[in-house]
């Protein structure tokens, strides 16, 4: 059954901390206070007028670190976007050491409660780079600012009770938002390490030599799946959540989610597959249907196949599987290409052959330890027939571009040594019977 919180507790909690913050206000208005204050705005001012001659030579500095990393650069503009408040926080906790030393420490409570903010929401700015996703980050930053002033100002006990009047009691499961919140916060700092801790660990992995491309990806997938499934269930039992109920929930969603999302999961299994058994990886040259690229980079769903033109074909995992798939390297590199061509029945076929090797061999990716050859394939009615076969090594580099290459190579080493290509011809004769009397018939042959 479930149970809302009364009105009059939720009343109770919200008239306590607005007395709690008008105690503040009336503290803080106090006159020997007030000079503090003043104090706080002055510094704000200095600190407008100091970022607005700093700001521009910083980003003049900055433009002329050429070769620095991006994250460095990324590290400059946050400086130079937040430098108003980075330079209030120094100059007042510079204001607050020295009145300290020179007064008593009372007379700087306010100007160290200012600089203590500003530290604190500078902080959590920089921190918070640590989240992927803009939308979480904006919210936690949020979140953790409105956090870090309540703290500051002691006001965490009266915003605590007033979060945890709001709430819901579901049987003998109680969830306020109090908890909604600190559930939020937990994971959120959770899954930023994980994500911080897998991109680490894929570097590593990335760079090593014993593991080959497609377990390095494999391997990476395995420990982000896991860290993020470990973050998830550790924040969920840092606030008290049962976790065997949930268990038995998600086996039934999970059960409603397989039906509805086969496609889904069978691209996923698929990926799995692909990744143990090697079939392709990233760098391999494949061709599935009218789509030839190389693969650029294995997802869990889908695979990143880049063609010649730029294009990118996100192809789903379970295509790859299923249908029939040529991989240009998958055991090696080497690919075979041909090139069909024709002489005319007068040039020396021996020649012909030995020319058009050596032209192929002159083509700079045609490679020259594995010889190409080259073939009669039959009498045509016009010319020899051959195929010139060649190999190569770098079918990334394009199949199309080197065909034309070797083509050029024919060309030139043809006219050079008085080689013919022949075209189909055609003869017209004009016959009559003797008398002159049946008109004339058209004939023509190749």
């Amino acid at each position: 059954m479930e149970n809302i919180a009364p009105p009059d507790a939720i009343i109770d909690a919200a008239g306590g901390f607005w007395d709690q913050l008008d105690l503040f206000g009336r503290n803080l208005l106090m006159p020997h206070r007030l000079n503090q204050v003043g104090a706080v705005l002055v510094i704000m001012l200095i600190a407008h007028l100091l970022a607005r001659f700093l700001s521009p030579r910083l980003r003049d500095w900055l433009r002329a670190r050429e070769g620095w990393p991006k994250y460095r650069l990324r590290v400059g503009l946050m400086i130079d976007r937040r430098l108003r408040l980075i330079l209030f926080a120094l100059i007042s906790w510079a204001v607050v050491l020295v009145m300290q030393q020179i007064t008593w420490p009372s007379l700087s409570n306010v100007i160290k409660l200012a600089a203590s903010i500003a530290t604190a929401v500078l902080a959590i700015a920089f921190l918070s780079r640590l989240i992927g996703n803009s939308l979480a980050r904006r919210i936690a930053k949020w979140a953790a600012w409105i956090w870090a002033v309540l703290y500051l100002l002691d006001l965490t006990p009266a915003a605590a009770e007033l979060l945890d009047s709001i709430a819901i009691g579901i049987g003998t499961f109680r969830l306020s938002l109090l908890t909604m919140i600190q559930a939020l916060a937990v994971m959120t700092a959770l899954l930023a390490g994980a994500r911080l801790l897998s991109r680490g660990l894929s570097q590593r992995l990335s760079e090593s030599a014993d593991l080959s491309p497609t377990m390095r990806v494999l391997t990476a997938k395995i420990l982000q799946i896991g860290l993020f499934t470990l973050a998830i269930i550790v924040g969920l039992k840092a606030i008290g959540v049962d976790l065997t109920g949930l268990a038995v929930f998600s086996g039934a969603v999970g059960v409603g989610l397989g039906f509805g999302l086969q496609k889904v999961v069978s691209n996923l299994v698929s990926g799995v597959i692909i990744l143990l058994d090697k079939s392709i990886k990233p760098g391999d040259v494949i061709s599935l249907g009218e789509t030839f690229g190389w693969i650029d980079a294995l997802g869990a769903r889908y695979v990143s196949v880049v063609t010649r033109d730029g294009k990118e074909y996100l192809i789903p995992n379970e295509d790859l599987v299923t249908n029939q798939v040529v991989n240009w390297s998958h055991t090696n590199n080497f690919v075979r290409l041909d090139v069909h061509f024709g002489t005319a029945y007068e040039d020396d076929p021996h020649k012909v052959s030995k020319v058009a090797i050596n032209a192929a061999m002159s083509v700079k990716r045609v490679l020259a330890q594995r010889t190409p050859v080259c073939w009669i394939t039959g009498f045509g009615d016009s010319s020899v027939n051959y195929v010139l076969r060649f190999w190569i090594s770098d079918a990334q580099g394009g199949l199309t571009n080197v065909r034309g290459q070797v083509f050029l190579a024919l060309w030139d080493a043809f006219k050079e040594n008085d080689i013919s290509i022949p075209f189909p011809q055609r003869e017209v004769r004009m016959l009559g019977d003797q008398d002159g009397m049946t008109p004339p018939k058209f004939i023509s042959g190749d």
